[in-house]
């Protein structure tokens, strides 16, 4: 009967401290509600893959061989072999989005690039501090505020860290409420951050609406052509809340199969969280990396719009830059609350969701420009 004591004799600290992690996810997710739908499933999916022989993994089992486990599967299937799942979840994210507060003012675009910038300074940072080119472009992707591409393009990229990569993009996409006040606040005075900024939207025809996920993805996939399936998923998630004929499947994929995948997404992921991967100084730089480049892409997206103001009759409030990153619709709120104490009068929250919106759309460009790159310099 001794075998029945073999998983308690084989545990590691390393994977007891794994265990400690998967509970403070879960914990976070439920006593904080912070991204439940993801941090849930990669909490109690840490646990799961970092029990002794855990059935959960690929295991060589005495007379009868390698035995395939059902996280190990998954992860094949749903994000090595083809990256589906995080594509998948695209078609969700688009149909969520309504890019008409961006289409209303397009010169909005330009905030979501801006915010893009922290993405490359981490890149640099990452190498500076001994990760190889293929693990920084990975981790500088964290700044994207998009779990979704800081998945894929790490996955793409063989990255040896997409389970930290994953935690740290999810983590701190919950944080935004608490990060963003901090670097805006940096880099903004009181009397920047009052400025009053009138909403005066302007019509956008269903035409119009149509054809922006259409044209979005020709001029993503000429320029950047490794940016098709993440910028092509997105925009027909979008194509389909837009036409009009599909308002079922448009509230399918914004609730049943956004839900599903990121729930399926979050357990999957955690078969990259076994202790001996994840347990070491690299993740902590991971965490800190990521934590610079949330930073970094934030103030990028004031200093542009402090930049602008310089050249501008009509001020833009600086804030609005900030919610240039993809974290939506987080980031606009933010924006929006800071907005409201410094000027009671001041309702910005139009202004940034299309900034906000317009991040969703950089982000994965910038992905998409990594993943086309990065070949060329390896």
């Amino acid at each position: 009967m001794s075998f029945l004591l073999d998983g308690i004799m084989a545990i590691t600290w390393q994977q007891a401290l794994m265990w400690v992690i998967g509970a403070l996810l879960i914990y976070l997710a439920i006593m904080k509600e912070m991204e439940p739908a993801l941090l849930l499933p990669m909490g109690f999916g840490a646990i799961l893959v970092n029990l002794p022989f855990s059935g959960a993994l690929t295991q060589q089992m005495a007379g009868i061989g390698e035995v395939t486990g059902i996280l190990d599967w998954m992860f094949e299937v749903g994000i090595h072999a083809a990256e589906a799942l995080p594509l998948l979840l695209f078609i969700g994210i688009g149909a969520m989005i309504d890019f008409g507060p961006l289409l209303s003012n397009p010169k909005l675009l330009f905030f979501g690039a801006a915010a893009q910038f922290g993405i490359f300074l981490t890149i640099l940072l990452a190498c500076m501090l001994g990760f190889d080119l293929r693990d920084a472009a990975s981790i500088g992707i964290i700044g994207a505020a998009d779990g979704p591409t800081s998945i894929l393009v790490s996955q793409v990229l063989n990255s040896k860290y997409i389970g930290a990569i994953a935690v740290a993009a999810y983590s701190y996409m919950a944080l935004v409420p608490i990060i963003q006040p901090f670097a805006i606040k940096l880099v903004t005075t009181k009397k920047e951050r009052a400025i009053a900024m009138p909403y005066n939207p302007m019509k956008v025809s269903k035409l119009a609406r149509i054809l922006f996920p259409i044209v979005v993805t020709l001029v993503a996939g000429l320029v950047a052509p490794a940016s098709v399936s993440l910028v092509g998923f997105l925009m027909f998630g979008n194509l389909i809340r837009e036409c009009g004929v599909l308002r079922s499947l448009s509230e399918t994929a914004q609730k049943e199969l956004a839900n599903l995948i990121t729930l399926v997404l979050g357990i999957t992921i955690a078969a990259s969280m076994k202790a001996e991967n994840f347990v070491n100084v690299q993740t902590l730089m991971i965490m800190g990396l990521g934590l610079l480049a949330f930073v970094f892409d934030t103030v990028a997206g004031v200093l542009f719009a402090k930049i602008i103001n310089l050249f501008s009759k009509n001020k833009i409030n600086p804030m609005v830059g900030a919610a240039g990153i993809s974290a939506f619709p987080m980031s606009a709120r933010v924006v929006q609350k800071l907005g409201l104490e410094a000027n009671p009068q001041n309702h910005l929250l139009m202004h940034a969701v299309g900034a906000n919106v317009s991040g969703q759309i950089a982000s994965v460009v910038a992905g998409g420009v990594i993943l086309a790159l990065l070949p060329g310099l390896l």
